[in-house]
């Protein structure tokens, strides 16, 4: 092992300890999103954040921008710290914000218990193990002193709007010229580096019919019938995805799911409206505004059949798939390299069918992976499920390559 890289894990394996009570104190502050009051959460993790000799910069998202988001409050974090003049600003982001617990926790979805080397929680692997691992991958680099020539910056940036988004978290910072890096990482998971992921799409389908007494309903226009025959064309389309598989390891074949369905009035009436979320997944390779014009179409298609009931389309969200930026690669190369050493596996680049907030860096045109704490797959992890869970030890193994891949870049 480089004589840097060994100091690099002496340092980090005496400052286990309080790096894992950093990331508990994180999880015991509630950030759920929905409602999207992230404000405290924010304050809360700058003040740790202070406590380790940061400089905290806090950057409230204006109010109105918020509530048209359908949050409450958000404060991006960015902590800055130069090494040496020249070199790259390289960004660390995750995002604090989670979603709520829901039901069927066996464990205190806030207590931060740790049971078997594994931290229970709501957002303990997405993403608030990474605050702890890019402030500790600084915090290394920082105790290295003047070991070694290095230029450039280091900044991390801490967001919370993901969940929604994230058109309030990145976007916002990158737009406001609040920050402008020339590569990022953005939080992932310890044993893949993620170059590309999918988009997508969210729709909102609208059926109006006309109400009208059980008794008589063919008084009404029954906007419920309209909606089936809708699901039923959508349900049909989808089956034809499996066969777009993409070429990417890890991504898979595009997806379309119906997660939300509302409507009618009462058991004995009519419905004369109707309300279908749709998610359709988009890969890598798929442009995606044909994908919201063929989802478009089938719902049209299928409501053809029904000329008294009204329909409207209206898009939630559109977010773009992740393609490699240039020079992407090198950034990609060296964390699997100090990845593959500190994990004694090999840990390689792939895709993922997820989207992140590493879209809006690329956007922008700055080179950007995923990576940082977390088991193999977010199944493993509970993600957006029930007991969410991390392997502590992953959490030290990514802090450390972590850092020693940043050494590295700002070595040049």
């Amino acid at each position: 092992m480089p004589e840097t890289a060994a100091s690099i894990a002496a340092f980090l394996e005496g400052e286990r300890v309080r790096q894992t009570e950093f990331l508990a104190a994180l999880v015991r502050a509630p950030s759920d999103n929905p409602p999207g009051d992230c404000a405290p959460h924010a304050a809360r993790a700058a003040a740790l954040l202070e406590g380790l000799g940061f400089a905290v910069e806090r950057h409230a998202v204006p109010e109105a921008l918020v509530r048209a988001r359908g949050m409450v409050s958000v404060t991006n974090l960015v902590v800055r710290h130069r090494f040496g003049p020249g070199g790259p600003v390289i960004a660390l982001n995750a995002h604090g914000d989670a979603v709520p617990p829901g039901e069927g926790w066996t464990r205190d979805p806030y207590g931060a218990e740790i049971a078997d080397g594994w931290m229970y929680g709501r957002g303990v692997a997405v993403s608030k193990s990474d605050f702890a691992t890019y402030a500790w991958a600084l915090l290394a680099l920082k105790a290295l002193g003047e070991a070694g020539p290095r230029s450039g910056a280091v900044e991390l940036h801490f967001t919370y709007d993901e969940e929604s988004g994230g058109e309030l978290g990145p976007a916002w910072l990158l737009a406001e010229g609040i920050s402008a890096p020339d590569c990022a990482i953005a939080a992932g998971f310890s044993h893949l580096v993620v170059d590309a992921h999918n988009g997508c799409l969210h729709l909102e389908v609208e059926l109006r019919g006309r109400s009208a007494h059980a008794a008589q309903p063919w008084t009404g226009v029954d906007a419920l019938e309209a909606a089936s025959q809708v699901l039923g064309a959508l349900y049909a389309w989808r089956r034809g995805l499996a066969a777009r598989v993409s070429p990417i390891p890890g991504i898979g074949s595009p997806q379309m799911t119906v997660g939300l369905i509302s409507g009618g009035i009462n058991t004995n009436v009519v419905p004369d409206r109707v309300v279908l979320r749709l998610d359709r997944r988009i890969v890598p390779e798929e442009d995606p505004a044909e994908a919201e014009a063929e989802l478009r179409a089938v719902v049209a298609g299928a409501a053809r059949a029904f000329p008294a009931v009204q329909v409207a389309v209206r898009r939630i969200l559109l977010a773009a798939p992740l393609v490699p930026v240039a020079g992407s690669g090198r950034l990609g190369a060296a964390l699997c390299r100090h990845a593959s050493r500190v994990t004694g596996g090999t840990v390689r680049t792939g895709g993922v069918p997820l989207y992140t907030d590493a879209r809006h860096y690329a956007a922008r045109g700055v080179p950007v992976v995923l990576y940082g704490a977390g088991p193999r797959t977010i199944e493993e992890a509970n993600a957006h499920r029930a007991d969410e869970r991390l392997p502590l030890v992953d959490l030290y193994r990514a802090t450390e390559a972590v850092a020693c891949a940043l050494e590295e870049l700002l070595r040049g």
